[in-house]
């Protein structure tokens, strides 16, 4: 009898579909009075083309968000406004003072904010406005140029902080000028002057800008708050005034540590210059009589005693001569 095959059959498993969760969108929005505010820390390229494609933005204004670091500058367009600005954060992992931008979009029913880096006083802010629907409702129902007004406040207001750990800084190097080392003054000073001359590169040329958004950012005010924008320009013209004294009074820490430093190589060099002249003619003496000749008292006790007595009275008349004229 022949042989059949046999033929497995496999019994059908249930179909098991994997479900993976949607990434969560980073994108935080905040809506009233038909007033939209966005706000996204370091946006990827496909956030911000995303963005783009929502609001209709040119594609060069994507282009300097996306970049690594850009001036500040305002680009006035028919439908919108758009800007970058840069403030100072401070960098724990290199410790030393950095500058964040911040890019924004601003439209008549619109605020879209994008830092680089997280900045604190627009996170809180956000966080303030998701949690307090009065404040929200304070802030949203006088436009979009408004809720910007109140978000580049808080940020120069974080500003004065810095400026005040810069300043303890000064009087810190200041106090230790006389008492501490020179050469630890010596970095304190370098450190201090390298965090207002990184201050400085911030502020300097966003003096302008902040400017040109006065003027460009009345047509989001309404006619009762185009005075508060002033409040920024002065602001940032505190700021730049303050560095000013800063950056004086760590040159003339500079100099003044400098002037110390002096001061002391030339007490040492005073002391050594002292000590050679008083030896100079003691190696004298003993030069002319070590030669190998013979003088009188030559090979006796008592020449050896008036040769060391000589060389005391003359060390003495020296010591007594210096410290007559105050060299010692």
């Amino acid at each position: 009898m022949p042989i059949v095959p046999r033929i497995r059959r496999t019994r059908p498993h249930s179909e098991v579909i994997s479900t993976r969760p949607e990434p969560r969108s980073r994108l935080a929005e905040l809506h009233y009075d038909g007033l939209t505010w966005i706000h996204l820390d370091a946006p990827r390229p496909e956030e911000a083309l995303a963005l783009a494609q929502r609001f209709d933005w040119h594609a060069l204004d994507i282009e300097d968000v996306l970049s690594r670091r850009q001036r500040p500058k305002v680009d006035d367009y028919p439908e919108y406004l758009f800007g970058v600005l840069h403030f100072p954060v401070y960098d724990k992992t290199i410790q030393r003072l950095n500058g964040a931008e911040l890019d924004f979009f601003l439209g008549p029913d619109y605020l879209v904010t994008l830092p680089n880096v997280e900045l604190l006083p627009v996170t809180r802010l956000f966080q303030r406005c998701y949690e307090d629907a009065e404040l929200r409702a304070q802030l949203f129902s006088k436009g979009s140029g408004r809720l910007l007004y109140e978000i580049l406040d808080d940020l120069f207001d974080y500003c004065f902080p810095i400026l005040d750990k810069i300043a303890h800084k000064l009087d810190t190097i200041e106090d230790d000028l006389f008492e501490k080392r020179a050469e630890d003054v010596v970095r304190d000073i370098s450190n201090a002057k390298q965090e207002i001359i990184s201050y400085r590169k911030i502020i300097k040329p966003e003096r302008s800008t902040l400017r040109l958004l006065e003027r460009h950012v009345k047509r989001f005010l309404p006619e009762d708050l185009e005075l508060y924008f002033d409040d920024i320009v002065d602001a940032a013209e505190r700021i730049w005034d303050l560095l000013d004294n800063y950056k004086e009074v760590i040159d003339g820490l500079e100099d003044t540590n400098e002037s110390v430093i002096a001061h002391r190589q030339n007490n040492v060099l005073r002391i050594l210059t002292v000590v050679s002249v008083i030896l100079l003619p003691l190696t004298l003496i003993t030069g002319i009589f070590g030669m190998n000749v013979k003088f009188p008292g030559f090979g006796t006790e008592g020449a050896w005693w008036t040769i060391l007595g000589a060389m005391v009275v003359v060390a003495a008349g020296l010591i007594a001569f210096f410290r007559t004229k105050r060299w010692l």
